[in-house]
Protein backbone atom coordinates (compact mmCIF):
# COMPACT_ATOMS: atom_id res chain seq x y z
CA UNK A 1 0.00 0.00 0.00
CA UNK A 2 1.27 3.84 -0.90
CA UNK A 3 2.37 6.27 0.86
CA UNK A 4 -1.32 8.34 2.33
CA UNK A 5 -0.69 11.22 0.18
CA UNK A 6 -0.89 15.11 1.87
CA UNK A 7 0.85 13.97 5.18
CA UNK A 8 3.17 15.53 6.91
CA UNK A 9 6.74 16.47 5.24
CA UNK A 10 9.70 15.12 7.70
CA UNK A 11 11.77 17.96 8.71
CA UNK A 12 14.82 17.59 6.69
CA UNK A 13 17.99 17.13 8.99
CA UNK A 14 20.67 20.06 8.06
CA UNK A 15 24.37 19.46 9.32
CA UNK A 16 27.15 22.23 8.96
CA UNK A 17 30.99 20.98 8.55
CA UNK A 18 32.89 23.40 10.30
CA UNK A 19 36.40 21.83 10.11
CA UNK A 20 38.66 24.50 8.85
CA UNK A 21 40.69 21.61 6.74
CA UNK A 22 38.92 20.35 4.29
CA UNK A 23 39.61 16.59 4.89
CA UNK A 24 39.62 15.33 1.16
CA UNK A 25 41.70 17.95 -0.58
CA UNK A 26 43.61 18.63 2.67
CA UNK A 27 43.47 22.71 2.37
CA UNK A 28 42.17 25.33 4.22
CA UNK A 29 38.65 26.21 4.04
CA UNK A 30 37.19 29.79 3.93
CA UNK A 31 35.46 30.90 6.75
CA UNK A 32 32.81 28.94 7.04
CA UNK A 33 28.59 30.38 5.98
CA UNK A 34 26.62 30.58 8.11
CA UNK A 35 23.54 28.66 6.92
CA UNK A 36 20.05 30.31 7.51
CA UNK A 37 18.30 28.94 10.44
CA UNK A 38 15.38 25.82 8.44
CA UNK A 39 11.78 27.80 7.68
CA UNK A 40 9.45 28.12 10.32
CA UNK A 41 12.08 28.24 13.24
CA UNK A 42 12.59 31.97 15.24
CA UNK A 43 15.25 33.83 16.27
CA UNK A 44 15.33 34.37 20.06
CA UNK A 45 13.55 37.65 20.54
CA UNK A 46 14.56 40.41 23.01
CA UNK A 47 12.69 40.38 26.03
CA UNK A 48 10.07 43.50 25.78
CA UNK A 49 11.32 45.14 29.06
CA UNK A 50 14.72 45.48 27.90
CA UNK A 51 13.38 47.63 24.66
CA UNK A 52 12.93 51.42 25.23
CA UNK A 53 13.62 52.14 28.94
CA UNK A 54 16.42 54.46 29.29
CA UNK A 55 18.70 53.48 31.68
CA UNK A 56 18.89 55.23 35.11
CA UNK A 57 22.17 56.77 36.27
CA UNK A 58 22.47 56.18 39.94
CA UNK A 59 24.65 58.95 40.78
CA UNK A 60 21.72 61.72 38.80
CA UNK A 61 18.90 59.98 40.95
CA UNK A 62 20.82 60.19 44.21
CA UNK A 63 21.37 63.81 43.64
CA UNK A 64 17.96 64.56 42.74
CA UNK A 65 16.83 62.71 46.29
CA UNK A 66 19.40 64.95 48.11
CA UNK A 67 18.26 68.12 46.19
CA UNK A 68 14.30 67.14 47.40
CA UNK A 69 15.71 66.69 50.67
CA UNK A 70 17.44 69.62 50.94
CA UNK A 71 14.59 71.70 50.04
CA UNK A 72 12.49 70.14 52.48
CA UNK A 73 15.01 71.05 55.05
CA UNK A 74 15.45 74.75 53.90
CA UNK A 75 11.59 75.37 53.85
CA UNK A 76 11.29 73.60 57.52
CA UNK A 77 14.17 75.95 59.07
CA UNK A 78 11.95 79.13 57.52
CA UNK A 79 8.61 77.98 58.83
CA UNK A 80 10.46 77.51 62.39
CA UNK A 81 12.47 80.75 62.36
CA UNK A 82 8.99 82.29 61.52
CA UNK A 83 7.27 80.60 63.98
CA UNK A 84 10.02 81.71 66.91
CA UNK A 85 9.31 85.54 65.43
CA UNK A 86 5.88 85.10 66.11
CA UNK A 87 6.32 83.67 69.52
CA UNK A 88 8.56 86.33 70.29
CA UNK A 89 6.18 88.54 68.86
CA UNK A 90 3.47 87.67 70.84
CA UNK A 91 5.74 87.53 74.02
CA UNK A 92 6.33 91.02 73.47
CA UNK A 93 3.08 92.21 73.31
CA UNK A 94 1.73 90.19 76.63
CA UNK A 95 4.73 91.99 78.56
CA UNK A 96 4.03 95.27 77.23
CA UNK A 97 0.20 94.82 77.50
CA UNK A 98 1.14 93.68 81.17
CA UNK A 99 3.01 96.60 81.59
CA UNK A 100 0.84 99.12 80.76
CA UNK A 101 -2.07 97.71 82.34
CA UNK A 102 -0.18 98.14 85.73
CA UNK A 103 0.80 101.57 84.68
CA UNK A 104 -2.56 102.60 84.40
CA UNK A 105 -4.07 101.21 87.50
CA UNK A 106 -1.05 104.30 88.80
CA UNK A 107 -2.49 106.86 87.38
CA UNK A 108 -4.67 107.97 89.47
CA UNK A 109 -1.90 108.12 91.90
CA UNK A 110 0.37 110.47 89.44
CA UNK A 111 -3.28 112.61 89.47
CA UNK A 112 -3.46 113.04 93.45
CA UNK A 113 0.45 113.85 93.03
CA UNK A 114 -0.23 116.57 90.70
CA UNK A 115 -3.35 118.03 92.26
CA UNK A 116 -0.97 117.95 95.86
CA UNK A 117 1.66 119.84 93.94
CA UNK A 118 -0.76 122.47 92.28
CA UNK A 119 -2.06 123.35 96.02
CA UNK A 120 1.30 122.97 97.52
CA UNK A 121 0.93 120.10 99.70
CA UNK A 122 3.46 117.79 98.01
CA UNK A 123 6.18 118.60 100.80
CA UNK A 124 8.78 116.63 102.92
CA UNK A 125 8.94 112.82 102.60
CA UNK A 126 5.49 112.44 100.24
CA UNK A 127 7.34 114.55 98.03
CA UNK A 128 10.24 112.91 97.74
CA UNK A 129 8.18 109.40 97.16
CA UNK A 130 6.06 111.19 94.64
CA UNK A 131 9.21 112.23 92.73
CA UNK A 132 10.26 108.82 92.51
CA UNK A 133 7.40 107.10 91.50
CA UNK A 134 6.72 109.32 88.93
CA UNK A 135 10.86 108.80 88.00
CA UNK A 136 10.27 105.17 88.08
CA UNK A 137 7.15 105.06 85.65
CA UNK A 138 9.23 107.38 83.39
CA UNK A 139 11.36 104.97 83.00
CA UNK A 140 9.37 102.24 81.77
CA UNK A 141 7.93 104.17 79.40
CA UNK A 142 5.18 106.66 80.66
CA UNK A 143 5.27 110.03 78.82
CA UNK A 144 2.74 112.61 79.56
CA UNK A 145 0.71 114.68 77.64
CA UNK A 146 -1.28 117.59 77.00
CA UNK A 147 -0.01 120.81 77.57
CA UNK A 148 -1.87 124.72 77.07
CA UNK A 149 -0.51 125.98 73.63
CA UNK A 150 -0.71 122.27 71.87
CA UNK A 151 -2.57 121.82 68.67
CA UNK A 152 -6.02 119.84 69.50
CA UNK A 153 -5.23 116.40 68.11
CA UNK A 154 -8.44 114.44 68.65
CA UNK A 155 -6.66 110.98 69.02
CA UNK A 156 -5.11 111.75 71.69
CA UNK A 157 -7.06 114.88 73.11
CA UNK A 158 -10.99 114.58 74.52
CA UNK A 159 -12.14 118.24 74.46
CA UNK A 160 -14.57 118.87 77.60
CA UNK A 161 -15.03 122.60 76.85
CA UNK A 162 -15.01 124.98 73.76
CA UNK A 163 -14.58 128.66 73.02
CA UNK A 164 -13.48 130.65 70.51
CA UNK A 165 -10.91 133.69 70.40
CA UNK A 166 -9.17 135.42 67.56
CA UNK A 167 -5.93 134.83 69.08
CA UNK A 168 -6.06 131.94 67.52
CA UNK A 169 -6.09 130.31 64.21
CA UNK A 170 -7.11 126.92 64.23
CA UNK A 171 -8.42 124.20 67.13
CA UNK A 172 -5.84 124.85 70.04
CA UNK A 173 -5.78 123.56 73.69
CA UNK A 174 -5.99 126.57 76.21
CA UNK A 175 -6.59 124.19 78.97
CA UNK A 176 -5.50 121.12 80.84
CA UNK A 177 -8.33 119.27 83.57
CA UNK A 178 -6.46 116.28 83.30
CA UNK A 179 -3.41 115.22 82.00
CA UNK A 180 -2.65 112.03 79.16
CA UNK A 181 -0.11 109.67 79.38
CA UNK A 182 1.08 107.28 76.45
CA UNK A 183 3.44 104.15 77.37
CA UNK A 184 5.25 103.58 74.43
CA UNK A 185 3.40 103.82 71.23
CA UNK A 186 0.19 103.42 72.98
CA UNK A 187 -2.12 105.50 74.25
CA UNK A 188 -2.83 104.78 77.73
CA UNK A 189 -5.40 107.76 78.62
CA UNK A 190 -6.18 110.77 76.33
CA UNK A 191 -5.93 114.15 77.88
CA UNK A 192 -9.16 116.23 79.03
CA UNK A 193 -8.53 119.47 77.14
CA UNK A 194 -10.41 123.05 76.79
CA UNK A 195 -10.20 124.14 73.39
CA UNK A 196 -10.09 127.10 71.88
CA UNK A 197 -11.62 127.72 67.76
CA UNK A 198 -10.71 130.68 65.61
CA UNK A 199 -12.79 133.18 65.96
CA UNK A 200 -14.81 132.63 62.32
CA UNK A 201 -16.26 136.79 62.87
CA UNK A 202 -12.62 137.40 63.24
CA UNK A 203 -11.52 135.07 60.42
CA UNK A 204 -13.99 136.55 57.66
CA UNK A 205 -12.86 140.22 58.54
CA UNK A 206 -9.30 139.27 57.66
CA UNK A 207 -7.90 140.71 54.74
CA UNK A 208 -7.25 137.22 53.12
CA UNK A 209 -10.82 136.71 53.66
CA UNK A 210 -12.07 139.87 52.26
CA UNK A 211 -10.11 139.41 49.14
Amino acid sequence: MSEQQGGPEEPQVVVNDRRRIDPETGEVRDAVEEVPAPAGTHAPSTPESAVGEPEIDPAAALKAQLDERTADLQRLQAEYANYRKRVERDREAVVASAKAQVVTDLLSVLDDVERAAAHGDLTGAFKAVAEKLTSSLQKTGLEPFGHEGEPFDPSVHEAVQHNTSAEVSGPTVTGVLRRGYRFGDRVVRAALVAVTDADPDAVAGTPAAAG
